[in-house]
């Protein structure tokens, strides 16, 4: 018996990985029919040009890297070329297309399908209780065909909302089951494909090629939703106040994305309390929160000579403790226990100070952006010889864009490190703007260690940064 079960488990497992089911880090998230893809998904329409929709197919196994066809006005063309030109046309995400084409008769990937398989290449009017042999149905029949109709009739949904069936915000049961499109996209998916198991395996296969990964130290809330959450070491963790937020992070950096872009990151555990706050042990021990440090206060005494507040102390369990690093001893021997910045009158150079350690600022983009709200304090260079200089100067902020001046190269700042967007799509797709790129000089670019490129192009379980 054991030795059945043992084999029936290994079948499985090979069935899910054929079928492209298995359990991937990039996929933490369950399926909501109420929420299969964004508007925005949908309507991407300049999300891939023709060298970019060609590179995918050449990355896969099926027939369409090397396919090709008279489209619909007999001029021989690529699947790529007829891909492209159909989501031009309607402006329509080709990513649909795509991931249309693997749904109904796995063409991205098969590399020897059958000519009814490319024929019907969309599934586009081949209903339940209907035979490709019917003669009405001719008209449709043809790869061009295809591509060419369903992408106007996805469009034609969209702009028609109230023609169909299915409608945002309208429940409805399909397979049995409630369902209620959250947005136009999710009605739309319906409308084409009335059934729960078709658009979980397009979900499926949207997200195994096209989810958009952001990387650490993004801020990102939910399309329609209020809550803010930060990607950090690649969870999702929630501000549980405005306060907690804006005393850490520039609101304006805040991105909208998709349900499932956001829910593909395990929850991580909540930022409750704002930056600087007072917070103390179940032992008496008071600490102050320092982004994500926990500096311990020595003693009643050093409480009392930095100036702090005993109403403004927070009691908190030792396990929200446990959810911060430690940092130094706040110490009679402490100086600027909350950071500062120092500037030598005699040089002009700016020093951030913090612990009795200070760091280069190298440059006044560095200033501007870490420091915003920070006053600068004038000081002799007797004052700053005091203080143990830092091996390394001061990194920018996670979310930073930054460039070289002679480099057209763009960069995001996460965890530290400087990540290559590899491209235009994916600087657009990540939601990001071409006017906050700040150009560097060498010293702040090489500060940044090189991370893993973000290419949005490739497909999405190859483009996570590796740790």
């Amino acid at each position: 018996m054991k030795i059945n079960k043992i084999i029936t488990i290994l079948i499985l497992l090979n069935l899910l990985v054929f079928l492209g089911l298995a359990l991937k880090p990039a996929l933490a998230l369950d399926f909501d029919p109420n929420q299969i893809i964004a508007n925005a998904d949908l309507l991407e329409y300049e999300s891939m040009n023709i060298n970019d929709i060609q590179t995918f197919l050449n990355n896969q196994n099926g027939i369409l890297k090397n396919f090709k066809v008279l489209d619909n006005f007999g001029i021989e063309r690529t699947a790529a070329e007829i891909i492209f030109n159909a989501s031009q046309t309607y402006k329509i995400n080709p990513k649909w297309i795509l991931a249309t084409l693997q749904k109904e008769q796995s063409l991205v990937t098969n590399p020897s399908p059958s000519q009814k398989n490319i024929d019907w290449a969309m599934g586009y009017a081949v209903c339940d209780s209907c035979s490709v042999d019917d003669p009405a149905l001719a008209m449709f029949k043809g790869f061009a065909v295809q591509i060419d109709r369903a992408t106007y009739r996805i469009r034609y949904y969209y702009d028609h909302p109230d023609e169909f069936n299915f409608k945002m915000g309208k429940l409805c049961s399909i397979d049995g089951r409630d369902v209620l499109p959250f947005n136009q996209a999710t009605a739309n998916l319906f409308n084409y494909t009335p059934h729960i198991h078709g658009n979980y395996n397009f979900w499926n296969i949207w997200n195994r090629w096209f989810a958009k990964i952001y990387p650490d130290g993004s801020l990102l809330k939910q399309e329609g939703q209020s809550d803010v959450w930060l990607i950090a070491d690649g969870k999702r963790r929630p501000f549980w106040s405005k306060a907690a937020l804006a005393s850490r992070f520039d609101v304006s950096k805040i991105k909208e994305v998709s349900r499932n872009d956001l829910l593909r990151y395990p929850e991580g555990y909540p930022i409750k309390y704002p930056n600087y706050s007072l917070l103390k042990s179940s032992s008496g021990k008071i600490y102050l929160l320092v982004n994500n440090e926990k500096k311990e206060i020595e003693s009643n005494e050093v409480f009392r000579m930095i100036g702090y507040n005993p109403e403004e102390v927070i009691e908190v369990t030792d396990e929200e403790l446990s959810y911060y690093e430690d940092g130094r001893k706040i110490t009679l021997d402490s100086i600027y226990p909350q950071g500062a910045l120092l500037q030598d009158k005699s040089t002009g150079g700016v020093f951030y100070v913090e612990d009795g350690i200070k760091y280069p600022v190298l440059s006044k983009d560095v200033l501007a952006i870490n420091y915003k709200n920070y006053k600068l304090t004038v000081v002799s260079p007797d004052e700053l010889a005091k203080y143990i200089t830092a091996a390394n100067g001061v990194k920018l902020k996670d979310g930073t864009l930054i460039k070289l001046a002679a480099d057209s190269k763009v960069y995001v700042i996460s965890n530290g490190q400087k990540r290559w967007l590899a491209n235009e799509q994916t600087f657009n797709q990540l939601g990001y703007n071409w006017k906050d790129i700040v150009t560097v000089n060498e010293k702040v670019f090489t500060l940044h260690q090189e991370g893993e490129p973000l290419d949005l192009l490739l497909p999405a379980e190859t483009n996570i940064a590796i740790k």
